[in-house]
């Protein structure tokens, strides 16, 4: 099928229903629809492996759910995921495959790209990266004065950073604590001091991620850890003992002078954002020990499974995805706040920053003509109970709309006095109230002055999703990554995008390499950019050398 010949999803029969039926619900509130329908909050319910999906508090009906997965059957949804874990390559900006998913494929599962069985590969990496996490956590690999490695630091950016970083503040109680571990992403140089200064660099092992091995912010990273390293050690062949890689170019990486045995590979087909399950996650694996990156490799593939077989009524990333899709494009909500009741789980909202805005946030279709509807939304979010005390006031009493996720434990890992009931209380209470508010009249009702019933009303009819999970592990928290990776993909397909390029983050780093020698130049350079740039340019160069 030609581009001329494929019809934009908003001029199908299926979106224009959404938008006849949007016009018909759009003032219809949460307390009606609970009114009306007392199972409610027991019918509109999902589960996928461990995590549970309640979507009762959001401002849909039966018929909006029919209405929805319509569309996904209309956008090819479903063919699109098929072809996605059959190996097809449907990355058509860079021809290449996708699949993350063969990540966490079982050994002896057959995934093919151009004809090859993928999963032994993979399994290969794998078992060479449990190895190597076996000898540096038991300390059979010693640094070049023989002392035991006591601190990693993870030199990455982007999705070789964020992943690990992520999960492995999420798995810190199941960390080894008799080590150390850190990241690095920042080419600022307070990020990297920060992360060194109180470490001894003849028990510190580095882990370099980059594809290319080119990567600007982390071969300059790596640059000043191996000038640290060697501050200290100083013989060159010390690098080979405190320095490992994650990468593709076995020239650069022995360039650099770690030794290629030591180098740690992956594929094509892995997209950054998508690929701490890969050996992008090494830090992590050395940190939690091979048996517990087995059982979160295990949750992956749980909710892959689930998003591979199950049908769109009964598929958790599916159904959430068609959600945000409602509120996306009917209501026109910008955000979407993601609000996970786990301390453990701050970087999460981060790293679902970069898995759905760098996948969704594209303005042309696959066919490279413009789209004509919202794309993409803006993510954000902290823990709860943290963020009531912050944000919350905007999301109950603000004029925005701003869908939540809730994401709550039903355990806890430690048991502290009443904490967790406490914890899970402030859970349920939220939704609660984002759902119904209070009324002037139940205010008043209260014998609140009337002045102040205005300023102690709630409007309620604020939309949330509650996912509530048994505990946080390592196989529940690769449940709950891929719930959201192929939530991304649910919605890319419906916008027809490619969710697995990234082309938006080139220029910048382009006009960076070009700004830099005008940086380093000891003569005053003929600048030729825009006039604001020259002018932060030359200010900059006076301030810098003012000392």
């Amino acid at each position: 099928m030609s581009k001329e010949d494929l019809v934009p999803i908003t001029s199908t029969p299926e979106w224009k229903a959404l938008s006849k039926h949007y016009k018909k619900i759009q003032d219809v509130t949460l307390r009606d629809l609970f009114a009306a329908d007392p199972n409610r909050g027991e019918d509109l319910t999902v589960e996928g492996g461990d995590l549970y999906l309640d979507y009762s508090k959001n401002r849909l009906t039966a018929e909006t759910m029919t209405k929805l997965i319509a569309l996904a059957r209309r956008a090819g949804v479903e063919e699109l995921r098929d072809s996605m874990f059959a190996g097809e390559k449907i990355n058509v900006t860079e021809n290449r495959a996708v699949l993350h998913v063969a990540l966490r494929a079982p050994r002896g599962e057959k995934i093919f790209v151009d004809g090859v069985d993928v999963v032994p590969e993979v399994h290969a990496v794998l078992d060479r990266m449990g190895d190597f996490s076996n000898r540096v956590r038991s300390g059979e690999w010693v640094g070049h004065t023989g002392k035991r490695i006591r601190n990693v630091i993870n030199i990455g950016i982007g999705g070789s950073d964020l992943g690990p970083r992520m999960a492995n503040e999420a798995l810190r109680d199941f960390t080894d604590r008799s080590m150390t571990f850190r990241f690095v992403s920042n080419v600022d140089g307070n990020d990297f001091w920060e992360a060194t200064q109180d470490l001894d660099p003849e028990e510190t092992l580095f882990i370099i991620v980059s594809k290319t091995f080119t990567t600007l912010e982390t071969m300059t990273n790596a640059q000043s850890a191996r000038e640290w390293s060697l501050a200290k050690l100083g013989d060159k062949s010390s690098v080979a003992k405190h320095f490992v890689a994650v990468s593709t170019n076995e020239a650069a990486v022995a360039e650099f002078g770690i030794n290629p045995d030591n180098m740690f590979g992956f594929w094509d087909w892995v997209g950054g954002r998508y690929s701490f399950d890969s050996a992008v996650g090494l830090s992590l694996m050395v940190a939690i020990g091979p048996a517990a990156f087995s059982s979160l490799l295990e949750g992956f593939h749980a909710i892959d499974e689930h998003f591979r077989t199950a049908p769109i009524e009964s598929n958790l990333p599916m159904l959430l995805g068609l959600i945000g899709i409602w509120y996306n494009n009917f209501f026109g909500a910008q955000t979407v706040a993601v609000l996970p009741y786990s301390d453990y789980l701050a970087d999460f909202p981060t790293y679902l920053q970069q898995l759905d805005m760098e996948s969704d946030g594209k303005s042309v279709d696959r066919q490279g003509r413009p789209i004509d509807c919202q794309t993409g939304p803006i993510v954000w979010g902290q823990p709860g109970t943290n963020g009531q005390h912050a944000y919350y006031q905007l999301i109950h009493q603000g004029t925005k709309l701003i869908p939540c996720d809730f994401i709550g434990f039903s355990r806890s890992r430690h048991k502290v006095g009443d904490h967790q009931n406490l914890l899970l209380a402030n859970y349920l209470a939220q939704t609660q109230a984002l759902a119904f508010g209070r009324s002037a009249e139940e205010v008043a009702a209260e014998g609140v002055p009337p002045e102040q019933v205005p300023h102690r009303t709630f409007a309620g009819n604020h939309p949330t999703n509650s996912i509530l999970v048994p505990e946080l592990s390592p196989y529940t928290l690769g449940q709950l990554v891929a719930l959201y990776e192929h939530k991304v993909f649910t919605q890319g397909a419906i916008w027809n995008i490619n969710s697995f390029d990234q082309w938006g983050v080139e220029l910048g780093k382009k006009l960076a390499m070009e700004i830099v020698p005008e940086l380093d130049s000891a003569a005053e350079p003929e600048l030729a950019h825009d006039s604001s740039t020259n002018t932060l340019l030359r200010r900059y160069r006076r301030q810098r050398d003012n000392n």
